[in-house]
């Protein structure tokens, strides 16, 4: 994902944003919960817990399980990804839900806590030993690898197609031509678009997320090329639009952060990121969470293949 200046943008697309603080409670308590908050409660149920063979190859995974809870950097709104419900106070989504299942792998119990926190202190929180990991949609670059460790990637994203429900005609990429299309100002797409559209498209540049929808639904603009994860929250929060192409125009794999040089955690955590997708588990995370916009559900991505790295 382009987390450069377009970010937070990006990222924080249509959940009412939640007066918190800088250390949010939402811990792994399983209180009994309601509709499709079952499944994924049944999704952490059946995921694996470490043995102590497997705790004892990483000493950070033994300091998480000694504390009995696994801290989490990560985001608390944005829809399908992660996002915390008014109701129970709890975060929902794929990363909130992977990151459930991580917290059970170490700890015995999905007991973790999530430190909301932003694309630019991300690297403070893991660095300064505020979170042990970080599930935001971390793109997995060069330059950031210098400072992070990544496991993964756990899933790829990268700039997409939303339209109206009622448009049919834009199906792919290069439908794209003579269309109108909306953008987020500063964002990969609109030099995206020049090559995988490089016919007469006219972009329009908006600076956040909800505007560029709300110019969609009111017929401004034929379609709406934003990152796969905004546009999947935007199409679940607004049922007048739909995610028309989810195959991105520049892949891009997202990891999850560790601290950097702390090799063994990141093993641990790819060996755990592996036995979830062997049982299917990852794949059932997104189709409960991304599905609902995303219906069909990809493989995951090759652990530890991030080309240019």
């Amino acid at each position: 994902m382009n987390l450069a200046s377009s970010a937070r943008r990006k990222i924080a697309a249509f959940g009412t944003i939640l007066a918190i603080g800088a250390v949010s409670g939402c811990s792994g308590g399983e209180n009994a919960v309601p509709g499709g908050q079952q499944a994924a409660q049944g999704i952490v149920d059946r995921a694996p817990v470490a043995t102590e063979a497997e705790l004892a190859a990483s000493p950070t995974a033994q300091a998480i399980r000694k504390r009995g809870e696994l801290l989490v950097g990560s985001v608390l709104d944005t829809p399908l990804l992660s996002q915390q419900n008014p109701a129970t106070g709890e975060a929902e989504g794929f990363d909130a839900l992977l990151s459930k299942m991580l917290a059970k792998y170490i700890v015995g119990t999905p007991n973790r806590r999530i430190v909301n926190g932003t694309p630019q202190t991300r690297e403070a929180l893991l660095s300064n030993g505020t979170v042990d990991t970080i599930f935001m949609a971390y793109g997995i670059k060069p330059e950031r690898a210098a400072k992070v460790g990544f496991a993964g990637p756990y899933f790829t994203s990268g700039t997409a197609i939303a339209t109206l429900k009622s448009t049919g005609d834009i199906t792919k990429a290069a439908d794209l031509n003579g269309k109108k299309v909306l953008v987020l100002s500063g964002s990969s797409a609109v030099d995206e678009l020049k090559t995988v559209a490089p016919g007469t498209a006219s972009v329009q540049q908006f600076p956040s997320t909800q505007e560029a929808v709300q110019a969609l639904v009111q017929g401004r603009g034929d379609a709406f090329a934003s990152d796969l994860v905004a546009l999947a929250g935007a199409a679940y929060t607004e049922n007048r639009i739909k995610v028309a192409d989810a195959r991105v125009f520049v892949p891009e794999a997202e990891g999850i952060g560790v601290r950097h040089g702390d090799d063994t955690f990141k093993k641990f955590v790819n060996d755990w990121l592996k036995k979830i997708e062997d049982a299917k588990l990852w794949h059932e995370a997104y189709k409960e969470t991304f599905g609902k916009a995303l219906p069909d559900v990809p493989e995951p991505p090759k652990i530890g293949d991030v080309p240019g790295l």
